[in-house]
């Protein structure tokens, strides 16, 4: 959607060299710290590198997306406790942040060959983790009928989306961040989790990066992480990309610019094994 020339992309590469210097300084802290604390860095380093993996897709910066997402999700498995965050494993995170830090600073590359040994060695992580009830349930089939919440204030988006959305399940009609919050709750209190979340930036009472973000913590809250929770997709006009870099920030999936390419969200659907 952008070039690396655009002020934008360029204001998210400088960002990024930040967030990878205090990357760094949470490894050093996952490496030293036990319990809690080390479970908190772990935590912080995942959110930026969440943040990091969603700007680079909007700008096409493959490698960069590629090597940020593994790196989240190999500490994804250590905040859910599926890996232990032994000196060595720290090491190759540690590793992969400097050459994250190298695509940053060169964003150019998008050969996959590129970034191949540090990729395969974050991979090699994952083949000794332990396996929890909720890597059980992503491995299921994928339901017959999802159960999804639309967020949206726009009447004419918002019809669009339940016709296309009718198809593949029940659907459940918010308006405004506040009723998103509230309907996301009382599904989980009811044991009825959402599969797909399309959430609208813009919107009264309570915008969506604000509503993610609580949305997030009320799965967080239920010994849910957000690896293995509700898929959220963000809805948005042209001009508020820049929003959608921050919601990256609250652990949204992916985003839409309206008009909503109806293609694009089936493709979305489908990377998140929500159909078959």
């Amino acid at each position: 959607m952008f070039n690396l020339q655009d002020e934008l992309a360029e204001d998210y590469l400088a960002e990024c060299q930040d967030r990878l210097i205090n990357i760094e300084a949470e490894l050093v802290s996952l490496e030293a710290g036990v319990g809690e604390s080390g479970l908190e860095a772990a935590a912080r380093a995942f959110r930026a590198l969440h943040w990091i993996q969603g700007g680079a897709g909007i700008f096409d910066l493959n490698n960069i997306a590629a090597l940020a997402r593994q790196m989240e999700h190999v500490l994804g498995l250590i905040r859910s406790r599926e890996l232990a965050p032994a000196r060595d494993r720290i090491a190759v995170l540690r590793e992969a942040a400097d050459r994250l830090r190298d695509l940053v600073r060169n964003p150019g590359s998008n050969d996959p060959a590129d970034i191949s040994q540090i990729m395969a060695a974050l991979m090699m992580l994952d083949a000794t983790r332990t396996r929890y009830p909720w890597d059980r349930d992503a491995a299921r089939l994928p339901p017959l009928r999802l159960r999804v919440l639309l967020v949206e204030d726009d009447f004419a988006s918002r019809l669009l989306l339940q016709d296309f959305l009718s198809k593949y399940g029940e659907y459940h009609i918010a308006v405004n961040g506040r009723e998103a919050v509230d309907a996301f709750r009382f599904a989980l209190e009811r044991g009825q989790r959402y599969d797909l979340i399309c959430m609208d930036i813009t919107m009264p009472e309570m915008d969506g990066r604000q509503a993610v973000h609580q949305i997030r913590a009320l799965e967080e809250e239920h010994g849910i992480p957000s690896t293995a929770g509700a898929k959220i997709v963000m809805t948005t006009a042209a001009d508020d990309v820049k929003e959608v870099v921050g919601c990256f920030h609250e652990l949204c999936d992916s985003y839409l610019i309206k008009p909503i390419d109806l293609d694009k969200l089936l493709g979305h659907m489908r990377a998140y094994q929500l159909i078959h």
